[in-house]
């Protein structure tokens, strides 16, 4: 009974999660630009200026469409992966491929979300490692679209965090996630500074400072050593495969973001079977 218990949850938090996944693209696509044309509004305040008005342009409106030819996209053709595959990955109106993301980021929130549920079962935990992995898939694929890292996520999940640890609903205890809040945020700033003052550059983001105290309220301060190292590795990796293969953009920037993310994702998926794998 406690297997087909686990099998059911597994099944259903991995349907809860192509559902959310195909809100997750909308999320990554449109934040980004809610937040320039915000900007655009602040600067044109400050010097005195109005804008034209504009239509809305928010997580929910205007209805989805297609990039190519501004086709509105009907909810038939907007069902998770079944639509991608039924339209052989073409716009029904234009033909114009869609990008192999969309039914990836679904795919992935699913399977992410499936380990919550076979992991936790139909607990209040499961459903706040959801968020967590909701909010990562976000921030990972928004960083490295436009290396912004926005606080509307990443607050939240700093919150989310220190809560379910006083709820008891993480493995970690407040004062460690508190603490690994604190040290995770302090350890980069501090490498920010010292690199920005020896170079006179900035090597990351704050962001990215952020987005290490989130990691830390979750998994506490003594995961932050494995996961900036596994991170930091990663990224090193990647960068000069990039570099090799002359893949970097002009700027030469890398986004650490996405990197932070997966070194979370492996800390939660290997941490249970034991410390030392991380270490190898």
């Amino acid at each position: 009974m406690q297997t087909d218990s686990a099998l059911f949850a597994t099944l259903q938090f991995g349907l809860l999660g192509l559902l959310v996944g195909s809100f997750l693209n909308v999320v990554i696509y449109r934040l980004p630009k809610m937040m320039e044309q915000q900007w655009a509004a602040d600067c044109a305040q400050l010097a005195g200026h109005t804008l034209p008005a504009v239509a809305p342009f928010n997580l929910m409106v205007p209805r989805s469409q297609c990039p190519h030819c501004n086709a509105g996209i009907r909810w038939y053709d907007n069902l998770p992966l079944i639509s991608y595959a039924f339209l052989g990955g073409h716009c029904r109106h234009c033909n114009a491929p869609i990008g192999i993301r969309y039914p990836a980021v679904e795919l992935g929130t699913a399977l992410l979300f499936a380990f919550c549920g076979w992991r936790w079962g139909y607990h209040a935990a499961a459903m706040a490692w959801c968020g967590w992995m909701a909010g990562m898939v976000c921030l990972a694929l928004i960083d490295w679209d436009s290396t912004l890292l926005p606080d509307a996520i990443l607050l939240p999940l700093l919150w989310l965090g220190l809560i379910s640890a006083n709820l008891q609903w993480t493995a970690v205890s407040v004062e460690h996630a508190l603490w690994g809040a604190v040290v995770a945020y302090l350890s980069l700033w501090s490498i920010y500074w010292a690199f920005k003052l020896l170079t006179g550059r900035e090597g990351m983001g704050y962001g990215d400072f952020k987005l290490f105290a989130c990691l830390g309220a979750w998994f506490g301060w003594q995961a932050l050593l494995p996961i900036i190292l596994i991170a930091s590795l990663t990224g090193t990796v990647f960068g000069v495969y990039l570099k090799l293969n002359h893949g970097l953009r002009e700027e030469g920037v890398i986004p650490f973001g996405p990197f932070l993310v997966g070194a979370g994702m492996v800390y939660l998926v290997v941490k249970p079977w034991g410390f030392e794998l991380l270490m190898l």
